[in-house]
């Protein structure tokens, strides 16, 4: 009973640390900014309307600003 109890425990620490886990965008072409492609590889059910969202200049690219403007909006998800 107390090695379930254990394993149970550390099953859930660990799936807490993850829960709050940040999500990060890689810049793959390292250009300094995010494509839609590369916004769904992070955040894949990420529509075009939600991209075009966080894209505020409209330059079809998403800055590393407008991601953390979006995160801190709540635009996406941390």
């Amino acid at each position: 009973m107390k090695k379930s109890v254990l394993i149970l425990s550390t099953v859930l620490a660990f799936s807490g640390v993850q829960a709050f886990a940040e999500t990060v965008v890689a810049d793959t072409d390292g250009n300094g900014s995010f494509s839609m492609d590369k916004m769904v590889a992070a955040y894949a059910d990420l529509t075009e309307e939600a991209f075009k969202a966080v894209d505020t200049d409209a330059n079809g690219e998403v800055s590393a600003e407008e991601l953390a403007a979006a995160k801190a909006a709540g635009t996406i998800a941390q």
